[in-house]
């Protein structure tokens, strides 16, 4: 160990603080390794806690609906796993149909739901309105529940993770850059800080929107594409409860939750703002990224049938990150292609804080176990997205992002299409 912290050797370098990583790092650290979770910037600080903080159990396929489904688990029984008190609720969501196409994909994923194990069913409009007084259900063909879907305050999955893993003896290593991904004879070796080198025969890239950048630094191309994504808070209203359910209009890609008292309003805009990270000077943090409040006031407009009151209410908050879009809408787990010993998880697709808690732990396991528990095999890092060309990159990851909600066979070009729709889960 170094003067400053910095262990000169570890079984694992984790690098990258959010979600993702910290609980990558937890669940290594909980399996017996020796862990060293870094971050160019203040743990827990970057686009996580700027998050909506919503989970989505029924996703578009099998795997990820399970992977979700053990992710909202695993919130349910954190402080039992963690000794951190996370604080959730779990009020259920609903999710809104306003055309026949989305109607008919509300009924087939109920009786997927149902397939696999969900407690999830069609339910009237007058017991919508009931669950959520805010929605009008004018314009409504049909309302779905999932019953134990959950939301919670996004800073606290990366930031008690971290505070767990260091704990269990990781080291935290914050406003820490990394400079070098040391391999020897195509295999990792460690990596080369500006605090000093940590030699590891394990280095996970968990760096969100800087996630390609430094798989890069190891020598292995892994494409995906920085997007912004925006939300806005309500100042407090009357009638709002934390109980009331999250609540989605396909169509329009708008998600609605209580938030401080007020309701939080976000969604996905069909051309959003996709970044390259290396346009971006080295200094550049997420809190310095600008925003713009007139995309959420046009999707709060393309609601306004249904949620009058974003009209011409006030506002307490403002907030965005760049979570990363993958060309086919699922995440990026598993080995590094090109060189043994990278790992990589990230690909979030709006929808990685949620999972978080699964998508570590499966991780984990791939790299002390050498296979996970649950089928991942759809996240592999060195799939068809990697050979695309960058422009065709884009505009894939702005149709999954632009149809966040939309099941493959609604998705533009349908399931035949380009590349289907499998994640909508934020």
């Amino acid at each position: 160990m170094t003067g400053d912290g910095m262990p000169e050797r570890a079984d694992a370098v984790v690098i990258g603080a959010g979600a993702l990583g910290a609980s990558t790092a937890f669940h290594l650290a909980r399996a017996g390794l020796s862990v060293a979770l870094i971050d160019k910037a203040a743990l827990a600080s970057q686009t996580s806690p700027r998050a909506a903080g919503l989970s989505g159990q029924l996703r578009a396929d099998d795997p990820m609906t399970r992977i979700a489904s053990r992710a909202v688990a695993k919130i349910e029984r954190f402080e039992e796993e963690t000794g951190e008190k996370l604080v959730f609720f779990q009020p259920g969501s609903l999710k809104v149909a306003r055309n026949p196409e989305h109607e008919q994909q509300l009924h087939e994923e109920t009786l997927r739901g149902r397939r696999l194990g969900l407690d999830v069913a069609m339910i009237p409009l007058g017991e919508a309105r009931c669950l959520m007084p805010y929605l009008h259900t004018e314009g409504v063909r049909a309302v779905m529940h999932v019953r134990t879907d959950v939301y919670l305050e996004p800073v606290q999955i990366p930031a008690l993770y971290a505070r767990a893993a260091g704990k269990r003896g990781a080291a935290l290593l914050p406003e820490t850059r990394v400079t070098e991904i040391m391999t020897e004879a195509g295999r990792v070796a460690g990596v080369l800080t500006d605090k000093g080198e940590i030699r590891a025969r394990v280095v996970v890239d968990a760096a969100g929107a800087w996630l390609r950048a430094v798989a890069a630094l190891g020598g292995a191309a892994v494409k995906l594409v920085p997007t912004r994504h925006q939300l806005m808070v309500t100042v407090p209203l009357p009638d709002v409860r934390p109980e009331q359910p999250i609540t989605r209009i396909i169509d329009a890609n708008v998600y609605v939750r209580p938030e401080k008292g007020g309701l939080m309003l976000g969604g996905y805009e069909s051309d959003p703002v996709q970044y390259d990270m290396g346009d971006l000077p080295p200094a550049f943090r997420i809190e310095d990224l600008k925003l713009d409040l007139a995309p959420l006031r046009r999707l709060a407009d393309s609601v306004a049938a249904q949620f009058p009151v974003f009209r011409d209410v006030a506002l307490q908050e403002h907030r965005g990150g760049l979570p990363t879009m993958t060309a086919d809408g699922e995440h990026v787990l598993g080995p590094a292609p090109g060189v043994d010993g990278l790992f990589v998880i990230g690909g979030c697709c709006v929808g990685g804080l949620s999972t978080a808690p699964a998508l570590g732990e499966l991780l984990a396991e791939w790299i002390t176990a050498g296979r996970a528990s649950m089928d991942v095999s759809a996240m592999a890092p060195g799939r068809l997205a990697t050979s695309l060309p960058e422009i065709e990159l884009r505009e894939l990851c702005r149709l999954q992002y632009a149809h966040h909600y939309w099941s493959p066979e609604t998705m533009p070009g349908g399931s035949h299409g380009r590349l289907a729709s499998r994640n909508a889960g934020g």
